[in-house]
């Protein structure tokens, strides 16, 4: 893989031994993996890397040792302690360190507690963002997260807490009341209880909602259902996390903006699914 590499022309900076580059891999596609990310990649001895990172992406680091660290929920994993403390370890040893996470390291990807750890140990550290599977997940279903005519706010949640449970912290009712779209991660195993909650806090059953799984890999699939029937549509669709759920009017914008359906040449569902009865470019 290396002689198809791209050039990197220009000043970049440089992956010096005994620091850590914690990046942000994208939600799947290696086509939206940053520059700075592949600079890092070329350059590193080891390769930390999550569950959710394609093997396309390590194949641009051959030079480096591959290090599998990745959590999913309900599986095996190494716990959060070991790999935050072997980052240390690979570091002091003088390694070139790429710790290499899906999505972006700073969005529900605990990057903030393994850099804190790093410098904590006198590690130094380079942050490097991805692109969240919040944002760049949904725009390749098709789904703006925000879009003027339905929303000036959206909200990001996590479906899970530290223990695996829906997190007992988050106020459901001021979130369902405060965000017109709500964006949720790692939600898949708890969706019945969060749509539940949402409900109850005044949400309507119609409202429309996407659960978007595998986002912009070749796996991807994308349920519109409602909120009312997601959980049992997710159930009877047999899909799998990886997912990100949304929830709002914005989700309306795939009958006319699924742009992977267009390229296979199928038409739109619907040029004006808010149905504001106006040209789009008509503000």
């Amino acid at each position: 893989m290396s002689e198809s590499l791209p050039s990197l022309p220009g000043d970049w900076p440089e992956l010096k031994p005994g620091w850590v580059w914690l990046c942000g891999a994208g939600p799947g596609d290696p086509g939206l993996l940053t520059l700075h990310a592949l600079n890092g990649l070329q350059q590193a001895d080891v390769v930390i890397y999550d569950a959710l990172v394609q093997q396309s992406i390590l194949d641009w680091a051959p030079q480096a040792e591959h290090v599998y660290a990745g959590k999913r929920g309900g599986k095996p994993s190494a716990k959060q302690r070991d790999i935050s403390l072997r980052l240390v370890d690979l570091a002091r040893a003088g390694k070139r360190v790429l710790r290499l996470k899906g999505g972006d390291p700073f969005v529900f990807g605990r990057g903030g507690e393994e850099a804190q750890t790093l410098i904590q140990h006198g590690v130094h550290v380079r942050i490097i963002p991805g692109i969240s599977a919040g944002i760049g997940g949904l725009a390749y279903a098709g789904i703006p997260v925000t879009h003027r005519d339905v929303n000036q706010s959206v909200t990001f949640v996590t479906g899970h807490d530290q223990s695996g449970a829906t997190p007992q912290s988050l106020d459901w009712d001021s979130i369902a009341k405060g965000s017109q779209v709500l964006v949720i991660y790692m939600g898949m195993k708890h969706v019945e209880q969060i749509a539940a909650s949402l409900l109850a806090a005044g949400r309507p059953a119609d409202e429309p909602c996407a659960v978007v799984c595998s986002a912009t890999t070749p796996d991807e699939k994308v349920l519109e259902t409602t909120l009312g029937r997601m959980a049992a549509d997710i159930a009877a669709g047999e899909l799998e996390p990886p997912a990100i759920l949304c929830v709002g009017r914005s989700v309306l914008m795939r009958q006319v903006l699924d742009w992977q359906a267009l390229a296979r040449g199928e038409a739109p569902r619907d040029l004006d699914p808010l149905r504001r009865g106006l040209p789009a470019e008509v503000s």
